[in-house]
């Protein structure tokens, strides 16, 4: 058996053109527990990928040779991972952005360590949930043509199996799981981040675009996820 702190360590990549920033981040993620990668440009940032097994990425927007909205498409193209956009405060168009292009979170700089520490450990538990093979209790979940396997992570739109970022996967579920019910951004958010909605902006409304884009037939006249004006957001097949 491995001795306590041998046990392989979740590998974080952190990507930021000022090495400040870089050197600050690892400082606080190797506190943690965290095996720390780094990188200053998104060119480098693909490369780290190419040849480590990453569990996250936290990534700036501006950045030479390849800027972070660019370099979160190529990655996207092949994997899952989540992605933490660093942008600063004037920047709200880049944090928007980010989450269209496939980002799962944003970080704003300049960043307090405890909310950097907190997002990657939420972000790095539903990704090990979302690649867990082994399921608890009721493993699946069907709304009409819409099925989640949750034992392997898996989700179907009429029998076709549907990508999901953890963060998407993790909205859906919650949504499905307590089908008719309808959740407020706010308690989609405390439920999905782990942490009080405060000044909560468009994030949630972003990821549930992208789920109607990859679930639904015609996103403008969905089948399953459904918004209730002035309320919420709720799973159901009414037509």
């Amino acid at each position: 058996m491995p001795k306590r702190g041998m046990e392989t360590l979740t590998q974080i990549l952190v990507c930021d053109d000022d090495k400040e920033i870089v050197d600050a981040i690892e400082i606080y993620l190797t506190q943690e527990g965290y095996k720390v990668f780094k990188a200053y440009d998104g060119l480098q940032a693909l490369e780290v990928l190419e040849r480590n097994d990453v569990q996250l990425l936290i990534m700036d927007v501006m950045m030479p040779k390849l800027d972070g909205i660019r370099a979160t498409l190529k990655i996207r193209e092949y994997s899952s991972i989540p992605i933490i956009i660093l942008s600063a405060k004037s920047e709200d168009s880049d944090k928007i952005l980010g989450l269209n292009v496939g980002a799962d979170d944003y970080i704003t700089k300049p960043f307090n360590p405890l909310e950097l520490v907190a997002r990657v450990k939420s972000n790095v538990r539903r990704y090990t949930a979302l690649g867990a093979m082994n399921g608890e209790g009721k493993s699946q979940y069907q709304v009409g043509g819409l099925l989640i396997n949750d034992e392997n992570k898996q989700v179907f739109v009429d029998g076709e199996p549907v990508k999901m970022t953890p963060i998407e996967y993790s909205i859906l579920l919650l949504l499905v799981k307590n089908q008719g019910k309808v959740f407020s951004i706010n308690e989609i958010y405390e439920n999905i981040w782990n942490e009080e909605a405060i000044g909560v902006d468009n994030t949630v409304a972003v990821h549930i675009r992208h789920i109607r884009e990859k679930i639904e037939i015609n996103p403008r006249e969905p089948r399953y996820l459904k918004v209730v004006w002035g309320v919420g957001y709720k799973i159901d097949n009414e037509q």
